[in-house]
């Protein structure tokens, strides 16, 4: 049991370095915020380590890049809604014992869910940062385009990974 709780602990910290250093690498602006790569990670943690992993990587990963690059004011909301968003991803395809198949419509579906509760939570959090329902809409083509490169690139690296059965093996090895 307690070998356990150390692989947890230590697939979440790196999963949550992974989203972190991956939403900091490339940021391209958008109206307030940035474009970035992080969601796919998040769509591979939720994907390949369920829920709780997907929260925690969604969550922490991305509120630590928001911290780390100075859009301070969005730490909470990123915590929040990347939280969710993993979560979620983690649930719909990973839920009741599912593995990560990338041609299952659960995946598509646990995909689909989270960038939509992505480009939701900005908004609603750009419209409660910025007090206008306007100012917060002007983000959601960026976060559109940014939700679909993201699953676009999650499907390439699930593919890959899927061809060498890598989540198989860390079903058995790791999970």
């Amino acid at each position: 049991m307690k070998e356990n709780k150390v692989i947890f602990i230590t697939v979440n910290a790196l999963l949550i370095a992974l989203v972190c250093v991956s939403t900091m690498v490339i940021q391209i602006p958008i109206p307030l915020g940035y474009m970035h790569l992080g969601n796919t990670c998040i769509l591979l943690a939720g994907a390949m380590f369920g829920p709780v992993s997907g929260l925690l990587a969604g969550g922490i990963g991305s509120a630590l890049a928001d911290l780390l690059t100075g859009y301070t004011q969005w730490v909470l909301p990123t915590l929040i809604i990347k939280g969710i968003m993993g979560f979620a991803i983690g649930w719909i395809i990973s839920g009741r014992g599912r593995t990560m198949r990338m041609t299952s419509v659960h995946t598509f579906l646990g995909s689909l869910a989270g960038i939509v509760i992505m480009i939701f939570g900005y908004f609603i959090g750009g419209s409660i940062l910025y007090g206008s329902i306007y100012t917060g809409a002007t983000q959601i083509p960026g976060l559109t385009l940014e939700g679909i490169l993201g699953m676009a690139i999650f499907y390439v690296i699930g593919f890959a990974l899927e061809k060498a059965k890598v989540p198989v093996i860390l079903r058995e090895r790791i999970l």
